[in-house]
């Protein structure tokens, strides 16, 4: 079990960890299900760093700092999955031509303006906020963003025949993992915005599922790519729920 969950950080994190533990393909076949743990150990981080952000800057300095914690965490990987998804998809190909289009290392027009609008959206949804919600903003993105991945993986088949980034996953436990993903996310959605938090969930779930039919749709199924994409889309529901006057009477 704890070389499942050091695999799972050493997937979805540049956090080094030491040595070889949790390196081995089978730990990372089991790591779905430490996907919400990460979440909640990002959550944190980020979440600290938007209290002090708010703190001592302006709400737009520090809503660009916690963005840009946000999308370290992983590299960046799950922008670049959103940038590669949004050209294949946008293409207006055929599903193998699609599918090349978003192995591709290079980005192109869709990619750029996808990256773009999420980070401004982002930037601009937490700096909106108060100091109080920008802090329960940034505890909660990552753990709805990891939890869209185990949702993704539970509602689509992998697509690439030879494999890919995300293939590993579809190997065993994914019902497990995803009854205890959304335990953990309605627990915490709870616990740190209360009903709003519990509106949280449901929404990006709602969005999740609507991604999933839009890549079955377009490709079949789910890769790496798309699993990086629902990432940051989920992350970007969050404060949309705070700032939505929607959820005023709540």
């Amino acid at each position: 079990m704890l070389k499942q969950c050091s695999a799972a950080f050493r997937f979805l994190t540049i956090i080094p960890l030491p040595g070889s533990f949790g390196t081995d393909l089978e730990d990372l076949k089991g790591a779905l299900i430490f996907f919400p743990v990460v979440g909640i150990v990002l959550g944190l981080i980020s979440g600290a760093t938007a209290w002090l952000a708010w703190q001592f800057l302006p709400p737009l300095v520090a809503a660009v700092i916690v963005t840009f914690v946000l999308l370290s965490f992983s590299g960046a990987l799950h922008l670049d999955g959103l940038a590669d998804s949004a050209d294949g998809f946008f293409s207006s190909r055929e599903r193998s031509r699609m599918l090349e289009i978003m192995r591709d290392s290079r980005i192109g027009v869709m990619g750029v303006i996808a990256v773009v609008m999420v980070l401004l959206l982002k930037v601009s949804v937490l700096s909106g906020l108060e100091r109080n919600d920008a802090v329960r903003a940034a505890l909660m993105m990552p753990i709805a963003g990891r939890s869209a991945l185990v949702m993704m993986v539970f509602l689509l088949p992998y697509v690439r025949k030879e494999g890919g980034l995300g293939s590993p996953f579809y190997s065993k436990g994914i019902g497990w993992s995803l009854l205890l993903t959304l335990v953990v996310f309605f627990v915490t959605g709870f616990a740190v915005m209360g009903m709003k938090g519990i509106f949280a969930v449901l929404v990006v779930m709602v969005v999740v599922f609507l991604f999933s039919r839009m890549c079955h749709r377009k490709i079949g199924g789910a890769t790496g790519d798309t699993l990086g994409a629902s990432c940051e889309i989920s992350e970007t529901v969050v404060p949309f729920v705070l700032i939505s006057n929607f959820f005023i009477y709540f």
